[in-house]
């Protein structure tokens, strides 16, 4: 049932509290003080500071990197992707039918209006509770495990290195945590391609059902089957959304808000944040959309053989032309929800007393 589903997303959550994270965070407050020290002594004098120094900040920020810290940013990554995504659900139904029924969605409105006309109001929210487990359940892992591989890879490549190339540093990160939050969000995607783009009356509904049919038709195999294409997806648009925001972040406040960050208010803090998440989404969406392309005709039907094949199948049939099917909705889509995801990740941050991401102060 719908609100059995829901209790494993709260076991899941869970599982990521401080107490499990403990064994993974070994950083002493004596280890925390000496490392912001070592960062803000790398910071060079001079007109170029404010842009070195952007790692410094964040370690001088007064937010302590503890247990607590991490698993704060998990829950707020949660509330960002979970109701973003949700309410996106929308505009995502007419994207995913434009990509795998080009012939018959031929535009954003022209999709709106046929989805309403063949399945009512109804019609236009199909798919959106696994779309809320699993984009929360993605977006615990994706912002908690990014907030601790940025601290972990610096320490492991060291203060220097970390400031001098951070742009790597990000994408390691972003990279790293999107792998594990994608085994998370994989079967509730394949549930709800399945649910958003099979013809009326040849698929359920509703997400028990779907759900069902998927595990006597095809087992373990047809929620996981688009695992590799949903990286291929997913990774690369993570390593942009991250890395782009922080480094948009940083160029906000070194060329246009140039008084040091924190003599801004937080509501302006929060709408540099808003306006940085949503320049990422708009590179998001360009370089992950063929991939998403092929994961919306993968999960639309059953296939046979083997994952490779299947995909080799569809790249032919799309041509170079087909798999850039319906990136102007996802642009819409991606821009909109990445900036709100960072502005509900920030708020959530700053209501707990933590800083606002990236940025410098001078």
């Amino acid at each position: 049932t719908q609100s059995t589903w829901g209790l494993h997303l709260c076991c899941v959550v869970a599982m990521f509290t401080p107490d499990v994270l403990n064994g993974i965070i070994k950083r002493s407050p004596a280890q925390e003080q000496r490392m912001r020290i070592q960062m803000c002594a790398l910071v060079p004098q001079g007109k170029s500071s404010s842009v070195a120094s952007v790692l410094a900040t964040a370690a001088a920020s007064g937010d302590r990197h503890d247990t607590s810290y991490y698993a704060k940013c998990m829950f707020g990554g949660l509330l960002a992707c979970g109701l973003t995504h949700t309410a996106m659900v929308p505009l995502d139904i007419v994207k995913c039918r434009m990509q795998v029924d080009p012939n018959r969605y031929k535009g954003i409105f022209d999709g709106f209006n046929k989805v309403k006309a063949e399945g009512g109001m109804s019609g236009l929210r199909l798919g959106w509770l696994p779309t809320f487990l699993g984009y929360s359940m993605q977006g615990l892992a994706k912002y908690g495990f990014y907030e601790l591989f940025k601290d972990k890879y610096s320490e492991a490549v060291g203060h220097e290195n970390a400031v001098k190339y951070r742009t790597l540093v990000y994408l390691s990160a972003s990279a790293s945590a999107e792998l594990i939050a994608d085994v998370f969000l994989c079967p509730m995607e394949s549930v709800k391609v399945r649910m958003q783009t099979s013809a009326a009356g040849t698929f359920p509904t509703t997400f028990g059902a779907a759900a069902n049919k998927i595990w006597a038709g095809e087992g373990m195999t047809g929620f996981f089957k688009g695992i590799s294409p949903l990286w291929m997806r997913q990774v690369p648009y993570t390593m942009v959304k991250f890395a782009s925001f922080e480094r948009t972040v940083e160029a906000f406040y070194t060329h246009v808000f140039t008084k040091p960050k924190d003599e801004y208010s937080k509501a302006t803090q929060l709408s540099i944040t808003f306006m940085s998440g949503y320049l990422a989404g708009i590179f998001c969406a360009i370089v992950s959309h063929p991939a998403d392309t092929v994961v919306s005709k993968l999960n639309q039907v059953k296939t046979e053989g083997s994952t490779v094949s299947a995909i080799s199948g569809i790249l032919k049939d799309l041509g170079p032309a087909g798999v850039w099917r319906g990136l102007g909705a996802r642009i819409v889509m991606i821009g909109t929800l990445t900036g709100l995801q960072w502005w509900i990740y920030d708020t959530f941050k700053t209501a707990l007393g933590l800083q606002t991401s990236g940025g410098v102060k001078k």
